[in-house]
């Protein structure tokens, strides 16, 4: 005879659990340091040799928001028609008179400054051939071959029409005479900009695609074999012009958790922030995220159904900023996996086991006779020891 274990419990909660925000200051510099840096924002490989000037506008600011969260007016309504209306209508006719043979010709118009500069490279790029900007300004683009003087008379000058918003063609000297062994398996106008447009279709589809394939399809599609360097550039661009920015992630993680618990007020978020730094200088105003752990109110109602059983792990975080998600889990009575909290540490240190385990036996764990099922490394052990939350002996510790 099969036997089916049930856990059911039946129980009206009417919890009122606010964002907690605590400052986090540690006794150690020489530890904050080996964990934090602030750096300004990447720049390309045609701009500069590699090195980055500090920069402490781009660190992520990890503060909740001070003022009552406002619901936008998209969260409660949905407008399909404005959200497949053109950005720019002024602009739907603007489009790019290409002759048959691929050739500008005096009078055409682009919509922008932009679009110049994407057409010019797309020009050089499928030519092979190259030219150098002798003027570029608010209302002028002016470029000639690079060749120009040496048999190639190619040059052309596009301009702003103030009244009308548009950009023309205004001279144009005719195709390049010059040939193609002037060019090498790069070209310098194919660079990571130009690259990370042409791959957001294949990141969109594969975020974790190899860069050794993307340079196969580069290849492919330009006849140009570029560096690896360029194109790991490239799909880091892609990826923040499809999901996001690394700043721009962290820096929206409180108004995101501040909405989650203004709609569900019974979930649970703990932020610890702490002081930044700029080299050895504290800088005044500014928090950035130290740790902050979660639970979503579906979660924590799971738990009380569950086995008396919890399983914590950590997972290492190898994107801009490094770290460690800690995840604590559980098992219902049909034995599937049940996630029920989680956090962003700065690593598998004491202290961030400490903030992870001592927040998930006050918001989770609140029930007796519960066995926490761990690899026992050093840091948990010792995290364990300092909190006096677990001190119970009804809490039962498995080792794998």
């Amino acid at each position: 005879m099969s036997c089916i274990e049930l856990y059911i419990e039946f129980e009206q909660s009417e919890a009122d659990r606010n964002i907690e925000l605590e400052d986090y200051n540690s006794e150690s510099e020489d530890e904050f340091e080996s964990n934090y840096e602030i750096v300004g924002p990447g720049e390309d490989e045609d701009e500069t040799g590699g090195a980055m000037n500090a920069d402490v506008a781009e660190v992520a600011n990890a503060l909740a928001n001070p003022h009552p969260f406002q619901e936008p007016s998209f969260m409660r309504s949905l407008d399909l028609e404005a959200m497949h209306a053109p950005e720019f209508p002024q602009y739907m006719n603007a489009a790019l008179p290409i002759v048959a043979d691929g050739e500008f010709t005096v009078g055409m118009e682009f919509s922008s400054r932009e679009a110049v500069i994407k057409v010019m490279k797309d020009y050089t790029i499928r030519r092979g051939v190259d030219y150098r900007v002798y003027e570029s300004e608010p209302t002028t683009f002016y470029a000639k071959c690079t060749e120009y003087g040496n048999g190639c008379d190619w040059l052309i000058r596009v301009t702003k029409m103030q009244k009308k918003y548009y950009w023309e063609i205004k001279r144009y000297n005719g195709s390049h005479t010059c040939t193609r062994s002037t060019i090498s398996q790069d070209h310098s106008k194919l660079d990571s900009k130009t690259v990370a447009e042409a791959i957001k279709p294949l990141v969109e589809v594969d975020p974790s695609i190899k860069v050794k394939s993307i340079i196969a399809k580069v290849q492919s599609k330009f006849n140009y074999t570029i560096s690896y360097r360029k194109v790991w550039l490239a799909k880091q661009q892609a990826v923040e012009s499809i999901f996001g920015g690394w700043e721009a992630s962290y820096e929206a993680l409180p108004i995101w958790f501040e909405a989650m618990c203004h709609k569900v007020p019974s979930a649970v978020v703990h932020f610890e922030t702490m002081p930044a730094y700029q080299w050895d200088d504290l800088v005044p105003d500014i928090r950035v995220l130290h740790r902050v752990f979660w639970s979503y109110y579906p979660c924590i109602r799971a738990f009380r159904h569950c086995k008396p059983v919890v399983q914590v792990d950590r997972t290492h975080l190898y994107g801009k900023y490094k770290g460690c998600l800690l995840v604590a889990i559980s098992q219902d009575g049909n034995n599937n996996i049940v996630p029920i909290a989680f956090a962003i540490v700065e690593g598998e240190t004491s202290d961030a086991w400490y903030f992870f385990l001592s927040n998930l036996r006050q918001h989770m764990v609140t029930r007796d006779r519960v066995g926490l099922i761990s690899d026992r490394h050093d840091s948990i052990r010792s995290a364990i020891e300092r909190s006096k939350l677990y001190n119970n002996p009804s809490i039962i510790f498995i080792t794998l």
